[in-house]
């Protein structure tokens, strides 16, 4: 089969490599699309030593099940593999998993022809979805989940609040199209690179500014902030940006330097939640709502054949990529 395979640091090659089997409880999936991850970047960037080359990257997928029960059947792709047996997994708190693992770190990801998954790790298409937009799944369960944490804890109901979402990425634009399918009273989203504020700005779900410019909305005054990038920078501004009782509900994964404010949260009665991938009715509210269009028309979604997949890379590198997420096409 051919596969787009992580060679080394910015280096990805499209080759030959053998068809994956499917043993025990897995099953074989012909992959239909698979979009790209910012953590796939950061794999790309050689910044993550659990993704060791070469390696096989992609976990936001969805294909036609080739064995088992599904046979011929199209399906979304859980790719977080739990036990199933602890108390976090019985609890529905399969992502706190000690023995997870996930496809395209030290599994073979999905930027191939075939990938292999436990068929458990299987969810079914509402009728007629997309085989792009099922891709979404994931990512869009990913910021659905950091909104729902945030909702526990908001003193008031999210149509109440305003809104702060840091990063136009695909989960922070996903962020903000799930606070406004919620209602939220006010939605803004910050963004450094001006083609991706476009690009944001084209949906109608936000108020875009640059948070480097000179057009800025005022400090303290968020309930919510949501920071999808997760630098040092970033999480100093969601500790100016959030009000005093406020909420900061931290996605992004870029780098572990300071920036939070510990002191002001402290002081100010801020609460901050660290938020990790999804639960397994996350990934079911995400698909269903994806198919009945809960999140808009997804015409920011660029796809491209799997081929041109090493050249998607080096433009999302570049900043050159307008398009908040890419899906590539076996």
């Amino acid at each position: 089969m051919k596969a787009l395979v992580y060679t080394g640091t910015q280096t990805m090659a499209f080759r030959d490599e053998p068809e994956p089997v499917a043993k025990g409880d897995d099953v074989l999936v012909r992959v239909e699309a698979a979009g790209i991850c910012g953590s796939d970047m950061h794999a790309w960037h050689g910044h993550d030593e659990r993704r060791v080359p070469p390696l096989i990257l992609g976990h936001e997928a969805a294909g036609i099940v080739q064995n088992g029960r599904y046979e011929g059947q199209r399906m979304a792709i859980n790719p977080l593999i739990t036990c199933g047996l602890c108390n976090d997994c019985l609890g529905g708190r399969t992502n706190l998993c000690a023995s997870r693992d996930i496809i395209g770190m030290r599994l073979a990801g999905a930027f191939a022809g075939y990938v292999t998954i436990p068929e458990r790790n299987l969810i079914a298409l509402p009728d007629n979805t997309d085989a792009v937009v099922a891709s979404l799944m994931e990512p869009t369960a990913v910021s659905l989940h950091a909104v729902i944490l945030a909702e526990k804890i908001l003193s008031r109901p999210i149509s109440e609040c305003r809104t702060l979402v840091i990063g136009g990425g695909a989960i922070g634009l996903l962020a903000a199209l799930v606070l406004a399918s919620k209602g939220a009273a006010h939605i803004a989203l910050a963004e450094t690179s001006a083609p991706r504020r476009d690009t944001v700005a084209a949906t109608g779900c936000c108020d875009v500014f640059d948070p480097l410019g000179d057009n800025c909305p005022d400090k303290g005054s968020f309930e919510l902030v949501i920071d999808a990038v997760g630098t040092g920078p970033t999480r100093a501004a969601s500790s100016e940006y959030v009000r005093q009782g406020g909420v900061i509900s931290h996605i992004g994964l870029q780098d572990n330097e300071p920036g939070l404010d510990t002191r002001r949260l402290t002081l100010q009665e801020i609460t901050f939640i660290g938020n990790y991938t999804y639960s397994e009715l996350d990934l079911r509210a995400a698909l269903n709502g994806l198919a009945a269009g809960a999140f808009g028309s997804l015409d920011w979604v660029e796809s491209r054949p799997l081929a041109e997949g090493a050249e998607a890379f080096q433009g999302i590198h570049e900043g050159t990529e307008r398009s908040p997420k890419i899906v590539l096409l076996p």
